[in-house]
Order: C-alpha cells, then structure tokens, then sequence
C-alpha cells in the first residue's frame, strides 16, 4: 500500500479518536484520582495494543505531518505498558503539564483529521 494512502488512513481513524479522548479527559480529569487498578490494567492492554498496531504499520520517521502518527503511536506504546507494569501507581493529575499534553495530543488529533479527509 503506498505510504501515503496508509497514513491517511491510520490517521482518519487515530485523529478523531484523539480528539475525542483528548476533550473528554479534559473535561473528565478528575476520574483518575479514583484509580481503580483492574480499570487502569484494561486501559494499559487497550493503549499498548492499538499503539503496536500503529507503529507495527506506521513506524515513519520523515519529517511530514505523518511523523504525528508515528509519535503518538510510540506514546501509546510508553503509556500503555506504564499502566500495565504499574496499575496502582498515581495516574495523571489536573497539573499544568497534564493539561498541555492533552492539548498537544488534541492538535495533533486535529492535525491528523485535517490532513487525512483533506484531498
């Protein structure tokens, strides 16, 4: 499959995805001060799988908007394994940081959207 076609779509799926996560962790932080350690477990198996299938397909380094789902995907892969191997640690908290990682994923969603329904 050419690279290009493959990356749009990924991206017409990761992009959207990533805009609704991104909006509903941002309005639903607070969740994860109630860590629930088996919920945590199923949420590391589900990002750590997707993010394998991301990479394991999209694995590009060029410098495009494609390089995006290249990075998100190893992210998925870090955050995924992390609430797998440590279930019961603290998660994310309403941080200032918190916040600028959900927006840097939420444009990143929006970048990838745009880019991959665009003709």
């Amino acid at each position: 499959m050419h690279e290009d076609k493959k990356s749009r779509q990924i991206g017409s799926v990761l992009g959207p995805t990533l805009i609704a996560v991104t909006t509903s962790e941002w309005m639903n932080l607070d969740i994860w001060s109630e860590n629930i350690p088996p919920m945590t477990y199923l949420n590391g198996m589900i990002l750590f799988a997707v993010g394998l299938g991301v990479v394991r397909f999209h694995n590009q380094w060029r410098p495009m908007w494609t390089l995006s789902i290249t990075i998100v995907g190893w992210l998925m892969i870090a955050g995924g394994f992390f609430r797998l191997f440590f279930p019961t640690s603290p998660q994310a908290d309403a941080s200032p940081a918190t916040y600028a990682f959900i927006v840097l994923l939420g444009v990143l969603g929006v970048i990838m959207t745009i880019k991959s329904y665009a003709k």
